[in-house]
């Protein structure tokens, strides 16, 4: 049941209003891939939906969902158009600083249900400490790239590295350099019109910048070293959470593909054959494979989240092996659903090419999905080192 009751009482149930927007969104999506970004009337009517507050506490009147109820959620919207599927998990998972902030911090910027909120985790920025008016922060100087939703945002964070007055990074006690991420107001960043891309076109993943910006200490936390919420969805890795929301978008153009390639299968007969698709062996073949591509990465991608929020719900935290599996069935939902999407756009032919097909679409989308260091090869390496009881830091798993 993916129904959520917020603590005004009202319930939501996200996956049936991501249902409602999904012909909508199926057919405007030639639109939000030229507009380049997601057309704020379709931003502000997800946000209306709660869409954006799958990952803010209840207590903030946020969803606080559990992240299964992501994945449905997020395929869905892939299901029709990658891009918005892509804006909505960045939206959702940018929220989880919410849980990290102050009380007073928290209802000051998520307080709003109309609230957008953006972010880039990785830490590109350089940050020093300053004091402005007695209040003690940083001044913030920095450019990110793949800003995902930016420009639908109110609010934009950036991962920032704290050096010291020796230039020299300050350690956490992780072992790894201090890293906080920086919450800026859209107002003071500038964002660059650099999202010319082959895949997620409309997902505005622009890069953006601040120079020399005073970011109070309130609105910077390290997802690494301070200590959110004791609730179990904020036991979750911010990193896995965010593998996550990538796993739901490729595993729903995958499934997006299947459903185009079958309505195309009964009506098209190849160039020099005699029987339509769906009768041809080959295609056949094709289909049963992508079905159990992504069929079987769905299945153990549930498995894992629904076992890891168990895990949290009765220990108040997850094991490393916990950690480890989600980082992997995440990878590995990502690398599968590109293999089903390969093969259904291969399958159809020469009408994959066309821009009315959605398959050339899903096809970009998904292999510009695969690129995110999230889920790009290291990611083997970091678990099978677990795997292997290869002594490894575990600090960004």
């Amino acid at each position: 049941m993916s129904e959520t009751q917020t603590r005004s009482g009202a319930r939501i149930d996200p996956v049936a209003a991501a249902d409602g927007f999904a012909a909508e969104i199926a057919a405007r999506a030639a639109e939000i891939e030229a507009n380049r970004f997601l057309p704020q009337d379709i931003a502000r009517r997800f946000a209306e939906a709660g869409l954006y507050r799958l990952c803010i506490p209840a207590v903030y009147g946020g969803l606080e969902a559990h992240p299964a109820v992501m994945v449905e959620t997020v395929e869905r919207i892939a299901r029709a158009d990658g891009s918005a599927a892509w804006c909505v998990f960045i939206g959702a998972t940018s929220g989880v600083v919410s849980a990290f902030l102050a009380p007073e911090e928290a209802r000051a910027v998520f307080g709003d249900p109309l609230t957008i909120t953006s972010g880039v985790f990785a830490p590109r920025g350089k940050a020093v400490h300053a004091v402005e008016k007695g209040v003690q922060g940083y001044r913030v100087s920095g450019r990110w790239q793949w800003g995902s939703g930016s420009r639908n945002a109110q609010y934009i964070s950036g991962g920032a590295m704290i050096v010291g007055d020796d230039g020299k990074p300050e350690m956490a006690a992780e072992g790894v350099p201090q890293n906080r991420m920086m919450m800026f107001e859209a107002r003071d960043v500038t964002l660059h019109d650099t999202w010319d891309v082959s895949g997620l076109c409309g997902t505005g993943s622009t890069d953006f910048e601040v120079k020399d910006l005073f970011v109070p200490a309130s609105r910077a936390v390290s997802l690494i070293s301070d200590k959110p919420l004791k609730r179990p969805l904020y036991c979750f890795p911010t990193f896995g959470l965010l593998g996550i929301g990538i796993a739901a978008v490729a595993l729903g153009l995958a499934r997006g593909s299947i459903e185009t390639l079958v309505e195309l299968a009964g009506g098209k007969t190849p160039q020099g054959s005699s029987k339509p698709l769906a009768l041809r062996a080959k295609a056949q073949l094709d289909v049963s494979q992508a079905e159990a591509l992504t069929r079987s990465a769905r299945a153990w991608l549930m498995e894992t989240v629904n076992t890891a929020f168990d895990a949290a719900e009765k220990n108040g935290e997850m094991t490393v092996a916990h950690r480890r599996d989600l980082r992997l069935a995440t990878t590995h939902a990502v690398q599968s659903a590109a293999r089903a999407v390969d093969l259904m756009y291969t399958l159809a032919g020469g009408s994959s090419v066309y821009r009315g097909s959605p398959l050339q679409r899903q096809f970009r989308d998904v292999h510009v999905a695969t690129q995110h260091m999230m889920v790009s090869d290291a990611t083997y390496e970091l678990t099978g080192r677990l795997l292997l009881g290869v002594p490894t830091n575990t600090a960004m798993l």
